[in-house]
């Protein structure tokens, strides 16, 4: 048995398929004269072109009821394809260092590869995978290579291999492909994210230890715990056989529920949002019953590209989500870069510790006619639409207030200009410095909601790196510490009668839904995907359930009990 992660829920029964990609190794060859430099820029040009045909005609004959994640992911490839800073700096390399087309192609791209895997965020950090995505196919069209995606592969195939690109997973043929296992990846990855809305059960960040499954293996591969079982005998066959059944009947009968709301059978009312980055997912959202968007990430606009958005293009930006919303609400997180989140463009100061330095609210705070522009363009845009605004990374009461000054300043130049905007809007933070979550009481007087960002509360709480594999272990949402800090912001807020949410990975997970719902916890907003399964849990449990265990866990010393108590309840 092999144990990896598990991104994509269901079980499939197949035999292997090991794919092997072709890597591109750099020659190490220059160009022997200027003469040769126009001829290479040109080999470039050429594949470019061959790879947006290659991508167009993925377009052209997608089919959309997999969703949109697959098409979206299609669409950024086109807009990277034809970024013409890619291309500046491969003509570059070519033109001033006289490498080879190959050997500048390889370079540039792992350029942008290690700037997106430096990043803390995992969901920036597995954007990496487009960027690979993309200089490979450039990389097989320059050297008329064979291509994994569009491969042929028998009935009832479960793939193995180290890695899958965007590409391959969207152009897998699913009558034939019922699973897929890598040895790199996580839960925000492209390829767990179609393989979700695919309905594909897949497993990734199973390590080196893929490698000794062979072609043709028997494979039974468990999307929902992460296992993967290698030549079973009948007995255990048969099992997950009938288990695979179950998952189908279940999983069509939770897709039957996207219009039903969550009302506990007691009659509480949950509301459950999506956490989205553009217009695209706002749509997909619709598709697992959101209720709108609890958090809207905007630093992704400001990412992938040379210079800032102006105003109008934020606007555009806002207004085409809050559109796709359908009058449902969407929460603006204004700009949250540094740390992580580098911006080519920005002159960012060089820190030794920038996940605890200039970033986020305090950036903005600093460049007041950033944040002045992009707190304008969300303005203008609540014209069309419910939208608030949320500002990252509070600290304390002072930072509040000296951003509802710039938002006040926003409010009177549209005023001046006779820009019409919703005068209502609702201003809110996030609580995810152990500072905020303990003087929760004091900001609640200050803003119209909260919401808990449980990654960087966990993280800032606890002092542990997430991303460090050496105490990653340490990273834990179920520390005592932790989850009275989300007591104590829930309980002032409802003391002070202002809306709360959690935004963080805590309320995507099943095993803590009852546990926050006892909290008093109302409002949770997650990736779409995993709004049916959480949905499917309230409607199925009542109130004085999830106050007996609220009241259990809180009496408990250390997580260790807790999580076994809550994955028992939950059972």
């Amino acid at each position: 048995m092999i144990n990896g992660i598990g991104v994509s829920a269901g079980i499939a029964i197949g035999k292997a398929f090991v794919l092997h990609r072709q890597t591109n190794a750099l020659t190490g060859l220059l160009l022997a004269d200027d003469s040769m430099i126009a001829a290479e820029i040109e080999k470039f040009d050429i594949a470019v072109t061959q790879s947006l045909i290659e991508v167009n005609i993925l377009i052209d004959s997608y089919d959309e009821t997999n969703g949109s994640d697959g098409l979206e992911i299609l669409e950024a490839h086109i807009e990277l394809l034809s970024d013409p800073q890619i291309k500046e700096d491969v003509a570059e390399k070519i033109s001033a260092e006289k490498k080879n087309v190959n050997d500048a192609v390889i370079e540039v791209i792992a350029i942008a590869v290690v700037m997106f895997n430096s990043m803390d965020d995992e969901y920036m950090k597995d954007r990496a995978a487009d960027v690979q995505d993309i200089g490979r196919r450039i990389l097989t069209n320059l050297n008329s290579a064979g291509k994994a995606t569009g491969q042929t592969y028998p009935p009832d195939t479960v793939i193995i291999a180290a890695d899958l690109s965007p590409s391959d997973t969207i152009s897998m043929d699913i009558m034939r492909v019922v699973g897929f296992a890598t040895q790199i990846g996580s839960k925000t990855s492209h390829a767990a994210i179609v393989a979700k809305s695919r309905g594909i059960p897949a497993i990734v960040g199973c390590g080196a230890v893929l490698q000794e499954i062979n072609n043709g293996d028997l494979l039974i591969l468990d999307g929902q715990t992460g296992k993967i079982l290698i030549n079973p005998d009948s007995e255990t066959l048969f099992e997950y056989q009938l288990k695979r059944e179950i998952w189908l009947v279940e999983t069509a009968l939770l897709k039957s529920q996207k219009d039903r709301l969550a009302i506990t059978t007691d009659g509480t009312t949950i509301s459950l949002f999506a956490n989205i980055a553009n217009a695209q997912d706002m749509e997909l959202a619709h598709d697992f019953g959101a209720e709108g968007s609890g958090l809207l990430r905007t630093e992704l606009l400001f990412m992938g590209r040379d210079s800032l958005p102006g105003e109008d293009e934020q606007f555009e930006f806002y207004k085409a989500v809050v559109l796709k919303a359908k009058s449902k609400p969407v929460i603006v997180r204004t700009l949250d870069i540094g740390g992580d989140k580098q911006l080519p463009y920005f002159d960012f100061p060089i820190e030794q510790n920038p996940f605890l330095g200039y970033r986020a609210i305090r950036i903005c705070l600093d460049r007041p006619e950033l944040f002045l522009t992009q707190l304008k363009a969300i303005l203008r845009a609540s014209a069309f639409g419910k939208l608030k605004i949320m500002f990252p990374m509070i600290a304390n009461v002072q930072e509040i207030r000296a951003a509802k000054v710039i938002l006040n300043q926003a409010i009177e130049e549209l005023n001046e200009a006779g820009i019409g905007f919703d005068r209502t809007i609702e201003i809110g933070i996030m609580i995810e410095i152990p500072s905020a979550a303990v003087t929760a009481d004091l900001l609640a007087k200050e803003v119209d909601f909260f919401s808990i960002g449980t990654n960087d509360l966990c993280q800032y709480t606890l002092a542990v790196d997430r991303m460090n594999e050496k105490i990653s272990n340490l990273y834990d949402p179920y520390n005592p510490g932790v989850l009275r800090l989300i007591d104590n912001v829930i309980k002032q807020a409802h003391k002070n009668n202002i809306e709360v949410g959690m935004c963080g990975e805590l309320a995507a997970d099943p095993d803590a839904t009852l546990l926050l719902m006892g909290m008093g916890l109302t409002e949770f907003s997650m990736s779409a995907a995993a709004i049916p399964h959480i949905k499917n849990i309230i409607i199925n449990n009542h109130m004085a359930l999830a106050n007996q265990i609220y009241q259990q866990v809180m009496a408990m010393d250390n997580s260790t009990l807790i999580s076994a108590y809550l994955k028992d309840t939950t059972a």
